[in-house]
């Protein structure tokens, strides 16, 4: 992969655009035909840089809920359909590549040097935290990748392994630790400026970086150099509550109609929106719904609130009443794809529904009788302005105005994006705890993430009054404590388990890459790690799981590392521009079974 050819596509794709997005940060006000590196000033570039970084995650973040068993879809033969059936094509490798390297790492260095001329120190420590996530994703997603002479004038860069990418990001964090604790002159651009994530908090930027440092720490429990009191001490600095969580708000705003020139999607709506809910095609599964309503194996069968207002619904006119013993306008809530036992998805299903508006009943377009039943899973799209969105509510309709579907609370496009919280601080806290026997406050801090996690998530649903959507509603708070206090959420250091902590985790981490490097940690349900147990009951791979998946993760038995999904390919990009470095890095890199390799962090 050439990297001049990424630093000027990613410079373009900063200075061509003249439009408002994400509220007022992507401005841009410089000549949009006269691109340089030295025009763009740093409150200019940095939300640019921090958009297409999150588009980066959002996209790896909606493949893993994939492959962490989420999220499925209807089509077999896509990229992503494929990588559904983990059978995984190359397709899907590419565009967390892309939105790192051409739209944001490529303006980074450019931002630095501009800070440092009028000693913008915050503009530089932002810079060097975003590296650091930038290149953690890479090492998360790919294994190996140019580091140390990635974004430079090296025309095929070395790749480096993933200890050097690792050692060299926590590092990184440390510099940008540094300058968020200078004080900048009045003369400097005030972060506030340009930050479109915590509006120039840099408390809110310390404590993120804090809680980076604690989730790579966590994700190295596998070596032996795994450190409890780095961890907890990087949690004792991270967010300590919602309100220094890092959260970013994203809107349905009808003029946001020109588009991402890298991506072409819409610019100020929620990116798991932009990767997940565009279409009707994606749907949850089975092992998602029975974690938020306690029907998995050894669950207590006592739904979580939190169900509610994720899980889509979509609106009937045909609801039973038995209070008078008739029908009646309601909503339904979608059932789960089983993708792990049943062979659903080989019989050609889940089909996508269709609404009659004369009848005012949904039908699917089959004679197959299986396929009569597709009508109970329930998609996750919502509306934007580009894709028919005539108010900012983001309900997909049917002409007669029959809500089609709800959406979800993730994956719509006014959802927000949880970049560092509280919760998963509480949750990672939980963990180590429980790894060093401290079981009491190892429950306290597993219960004070489940809390957490209800609570930011009513600080969004607060927000929705008047929606006619039933799932945009606050959670009570009768609810919230009488499920802590149920069954379901383990009461006591007896009943408390690695795979309650992470299962907890898990719903409240949802549509997340750090699911599928938590997974990875625990071997997904080999249950060979430590005297843990499973820790995620029921997850296996998929029903369909065949000859071909085979050959790309070829190990027979679970305990196997091979048996499951530990990296993506490198994308065609580097194959064929820069193919010797690419080889070199991993002997396995052109093999068709590199898919099943640990990267470094997942082995000992």
């Amino acid at each position: 992969m050439i990297m001049k050819n990424i630093f000027k596509l990613g410079l373009i794709s900063l200075l061509v655009l003249s439009l408002s997005s994400c509220e007022k940060w992507l401005d841009i006000n410089v000549n949009p035909n006269s691109p340089t590196n030295l025009v763009a000033s740093v409150d200019a570039r940095l939300p640019w840089i921090q958009h297409h970084y999150q588009y980066a995650y959002g996209s790896a973040s909606m493949r893993a809920g994939i492959i962490t068993g989420a999220l499925t879809l209807n089509s077999t033969t896509v990229a992503n359909g494929l990588l559904a059936a983990w059978n995984p094509a190359q397709a899907s490798s590419t565009t967390p590549y892309q939105g790192w390297f051409v739209g944001a790492g490529s303006n980074i260095g450019d931002m630095i040097a501009t800070a440092e001329k009028q000693e913008a120190w915050h503009y530089i420590g932002a810079a060097y935290t975003l590296r650091a996530m930038g290149f953690m994703l890479m090492l998360d997603w790919y294994g190996e990748m140019p580091y140390t002479e990635a974004l430079g004038s090296t025309l095929t860069p070395k790749y480096d392994d993933g200890k050097t990418i690792f050692e060299g990001c926590m590092a990184e964090l440390d510099l940008a630790l540094t300058y968020f604790q200078k004080t900048q002159p009045t003369t400097a651009t005030p972060l506030s400026k340009g930050d479109s994530w915590n509006g120039g908090d840099v408390q809110k930027w310390i404590k993120m970086i804090y809680g980076l440092k604690a989730r790579w720490l966590n994700n190295l429990s596998k070596k032996s150099i795994y450190s409890p009191t780095e961890i907890l001490a990087a949690v004792a600095n991270g967010p300590s509550n919602n309100a220094q969580s890092s959260v970013i708000h994203h809107v349905n705003d009808l003029s946001d109609m020109t588009g991402d020139v890298i991506i072409g999607d819409p610019l100020k709506t929620s990116y798991l929106f932009n990767t997940t809910a565009w279409s009707d095609g994606n749907r949850f599964t089975k092992f998602y719904t029975d974690l938020l309503e306690n029907t998995f194996t050894g669950g207590s069968g006592i739904e979580d609130p939190r169900a509610a207002k994720i899980l889509p619904y979509r609106q009937s006119h045909y609801v039973w009443d038995p209070a008078t013993s008739s029908f009646k306008k309601g909503f339904i809530r979608t059932k789960g794809v089983d993708v792990h036992k049943s062979n659903i998805r080989l019989s050609g299903g889940p089909l996508l529904m269709a609404f009659n508006t004369t009848t005012k009943k949904y039908f699917i377009n089959s004679t197959n009788p299986l396929r009569l039943g597709d009508t109970a899973y329930v998609g996750l799209r919502s509306l934007c302005a580009m894709t028919g969105a005539t108010t900012t509510e983001s309900l997909w309709k049917a002409t007669d105005g029959t809500i089609l579907s709800t959406g979800t609370f993730y994956t719509r496009p006014e959802s927000p994006t949880f970049i560092m919280t509280y919760h998963e601080m509480m949750f990672i806290k939980a963990e180590v705890l429980f790894r060093q026997g401290d079981l009491p406050n190892a429950l306290i801090a597993y219960k004070a993430g489940i809390r957490a996690h209800m609570e930011l998530m009513n600080s969004k649903l607060a927000q929705y009054t008047g929606s006619e959507n039933p799932a945009k509603s606050p959670m009570s708070t009768t609810d919230i404590d009488n499920f802590l206090a149920s069954a379901a959420v383990a009461q006591t250091t007896s009943q408390l388990t690695m795979a309650k902590i992470m299962q907890q985790k898990y719903i409240a981490m949802s549509l997340t890459q750090q699911n599928w490097n938590d997974m990875r940690r625990f071997n997904y349900s080999a249950g060979n790690i430590g005297n843990f147990g499973v820790v995620y009951p029921d997850f296996d791979r998929p029903f369909e799981f065949g000859t071909t998946g085979a050959t790309k993760l070829p190990g027979t038995s679970k305990s196997q590392d091979n048996y499951w999904m530990r990296r993506m390919m490198g994308i065609t990009h580097e194959m064929n521009y820069n193919s010797a470095m690419l080889r070199a890095s991993n002997p396995k890199a052109f093999d068709v079974d590199i898919w099943s390799v640990p990267v470094w962090w997942d082995m000992q």
